[in-house]
């Protein structure tokens, strides 16, 4: 069986197209296929959708809802916790991967060439204002942080039942999952495919999100900023140094009758930012360890119905 798992946050305009595609795709798919609707706080009637929908649809599915916004890594974590398949995949709801590409995932799964299959964009149908900061992020991610990362990041993959038991062991707070995919290791498989255009809704991807999810992706992942603010201090220092001492000689040689007020407050602005910038780096990872100290669960399922094609056969709830 393949599991397929779909995050839905606020992708109510979307919804009609995907259930019509992902048919068209069941009926392509040559093994027994389920597939998993994370509701991840949905607040445009997605949920409800869904729930009208799901109980007539013909392709077996899951329908989990979340009991707030955790965030899509985390929903599709609660997905992969609760896929029954051997082999699992994961796309968005908004379509801009194409859904044939599950079916080149699980070729490859399923005939044992690998263990991770990731789809690869070649190509984007953004805007250059939204692309360049991106293709942008990911060099430097893949230059300084996660060399593995392959060129322009990762949306979409697949794996199998074991990687997949050995992500779910991995409950870390505020991570990158596809970034964790790659720490686990195993047979990889690349994928490459063009992102299609959004043709429905709106994104929900802010810019605040997308900041978000750059911090995160780079302090749960390399100690990069540490070993740059040691680097910024000792250069600082050593340029402090060489300047007091230059200062002090031509003070004594009698060059230098009163000392300079630029040089003094150049110093003391490029200390304090300096300072306060370390305070914000050092408080970045005391925040990450407090939060996987705490121990807290990443999401938590409201409830969960299973559709087994044609009519609900189970439903579980929990708080």
């Amino acid at each position: 069986m393949l599991s397929l798992v779909i995050p839905v946050y606020n992708n109510r305009d979307n919804l009609p197209r995907l259930l019509q595609e992902l048919e068209s795709f069941a009926e392509r798919l040559s093994s027994h296929l389920e597939i998993l609707f994370v509701v991840d706080g949905a607040t445009d009637g997605s949920l409800e959708h869904l729930r009208e929908r799901l109980p007539d649809w013909h392709v077996p599915s899951r329908l989990i809802e979340l009991s707030r916004n955790f965030g899509s890594f985390a929903a599709i974590t609660a997905g992969l916790g609760q896929a029954s398949g051997e082999y699992m995949a994961v796309i968005a709801a908004d379509l801009q991967e194409p859904p044939e590409l599950v079916l080149e995932f699980h070729r490859i799964l399923s005939a044992a060439e690998a263990d991770v299959v990731l789809g690869v964009r070649t190509g984007r149908a953004d805007p250059w204002w939204s692309r360049w900061p991106s293709e942008s992020f990911w060099y430097l991610y893949r230059r300084f942080v996660v060399t593995e990362m392959p060129h322009g990041g990762v949306d979409v993959f697949g794996c199998t039942r074991q990687v997949r038991d050995q992500l779910l062991e991995l409950n870390e707070a505020h991570s990158n999952l596809i970034a964790l995919v790659l720490w686990v290791g195993f047979r990889r498989a690349f994928v490459p495919y063009v992102r299609r255009p959004r043709l429905e809704g709106r994104s929900g991807w802010t810019i605040s999100r997308k900041v978000r999810y750059a911090v995160d992706s780079i302090f749960s992942f390399t100690d990069l900023p540490i070993r740059a603010l040691l680097l910024l201090g000792l250069v600082g220092t050593a340029f402090a140094l060489t300047a007091g001492l230059t200062v002090f000689v031509m003070w004594a040689l009698g060059r230098i009758s009163v000392l300079g007020y630029t040089p003094l407050m150049l110093g003391i602005t490029f200390f304090g930012g300096l300072t306060a910038l370390g305070f914000g780096i050092v408080g970045q990872y005391l925040w990450l360890a407090l939060q996987n100290a705490r121990g807290r669960p990443i999401f938590i399922v409201k409830s969960a119905t299973t559709f087994a094609g044609q009519g609900r056969i189970a439903e579980r709830n929990s708080s």
